[in-house]
């Protein structure tokens, strides 16, 4: 039942619905996540009476909150407080001032559809400004909740070829910011052209990469071309669509062409290369394709902290330390016999924070529970690919055990 109306406001042309949008009785008018396309369906929009159900109705209650409470600790206007709303980009990531997300699923859902409609039509005018909102979403997720956010991308990368392109280009972004906080050469000034190259990489081929991920037959030589060139083309294509970041284009047209070797070797656009390089081949080992399985994670890891010449490389390590050996999201063994999902980082790389989701047995649990990998009894022997654990996660149930 409809308990709350939505401010008109809130909507924004070239983003999606923050709720699945009502009519005073209850009926559904709106899917959550629509686009809203332009600025005549948004006021169309805006005219009428919308409203949306219980659940969103909280969560809009509580971020005009959060943003009240900004606005009285900022000393705003009497005024300015009494015609406060929530930022769309705050209730779309159901961020409150100060806590973790509402609803971290919803949240990540979102930001994979407006990159979605970035992608798939990158000839808009506005490009470059979308891109960097989206690249300024993610980063507030990742801020929110660095270990949830990896839990949600690296299962999700195990699971399903739906928007492949899409849901890769978020994790190779979020592993690369993640990097970058880690390399003391590195300014803070870099990383958003690097996060908007993770992002854009594959621009022109975003079609290609999602057919690709379920193609069963041998790639074509029209495939293999356009494979080839993506680099090049993405960076011209953006130029002329406005983007002037050489740092972001230059990382784009040489994500696949940088050899191995000291980053303090190369320029540093081809530095921000190297490192989505690397972080690329991470994540594509870790989802499967129609006709190959994914990799465990200690499998992908060993894939980018090895170079081409078999021999450490400096940007696979950095990614290692990032990240950790058993990211957020994977699967492993315990000593036990269960299979456990990470759920966060531990102090130390060989003890994160798990939860049991198989059995010694082998019977999928009902009601997960933490397991302390510092004991003996729970301590990771190894990684576990995802068809070798057939069990569906409740990631709202196991983000809640932390």
């Amino acid at each position: 039942m409809p308990v709350f109306q939505l401010p008109s406001d809130v909507l924004r042309v070239g983003e999606p619905t923050p709720f699945a949008l009502r009519d005073k009785t209850g009926c559904l008018l709106i899917p959550r996540g629509t686009m809203v396309a332009s600025e005549a369906q948004r006021q169309a929009l805006a005219a009428r009476d919308l409203y949306v159900d219980e659940q969103d109705g909280e969560a809009l209650r509580r971020a005009i909150a959060g943003k009240l409470d900004a606005m009285v600790r900022q000393n705003a206007l009497i005024g300015l407080i009494a015609k406060a709303r929530p930022d769309p980009v705050d209730v779309i990531n159901g961020k409150v001032a100060g806590q973790r997300l509402s609803d971290p699923v919803g949240a990540w859902s979102s930001l994979q559809l407006r990159l979605s409609a970035v992608l798939h039509d990158p000839n808009q005018p506005d490009f470059e400004a979308r891109v960097t909102r989206v690249q300024a979403g993610l980063l507030d997720l990742l801020v929110s909740d660095t270990d949830t956010a990896l839990l949600l991308l690296v299962h999700g990368a195990t699971q399903e070829y739906h928007d492949y392109s899409v849901r890769h280009a978020m994790l190779v972004a979020v592993v690369c910011e993640l990097v970058a906080r880690h390399i003391p050469a590195w300014s803070a000034e870099l990383r958003p052209s690097l996060s908007c190259a993770a992002l854009t990489m594959n621009v022109t081929m975003t079609q290609l990469q999602n057919l690709l991920a379920t193609q069963d037959t041998p790639i074509t030589p029209p495939q293999l071309a356009q494979i080839e060139q993506h680099g090049k083309k993405g960076a011209s294509l953006m130029r002329s669509n406005g983007v002037t970041d050489e740092l972001w284009l230059g990382a784009v047209e040489h994500h696949h062409d940088m050899p191995p070797g000291p980053l303090a070797n190369l320029p540093i656009a081809r530095q921000l290369a190297r490192l989505i390089q690397r972080a690329d081949i991470f994540a594509a080992r870790l989802s499967p394709r129609k006709k190959r399985q994914a990799m465990a994670a200690t499998a992908a890891a060993k894939a980018v902290y090895l170079d081409e010449f078999q021999k450490p490389d400096e940007a696979g390590s950095a990614i290692i330390k990032a990240i950790g050996l058993y990211p957020p999201g994977c699967l492993v063994r315990l000593k036990s016999g269960e299979v456990a999902v990470v759920l966060r980082r531990g102090k130390k790389a060989t003890e994160p924070v798990v939860a049991n989701v198989i059995s010694a047995a082998g019977t999928a649990v009902g009601e997960p529970a933490l397991r302390n990998t510092a004991l003996a009894q729970h301590a990771v022997v190894g990684g576990v690919a995802a068809h070798e654990a057939k069990v569906r996660l409740n990631l709202d149930r196991l983000i809640k055990l932390t």
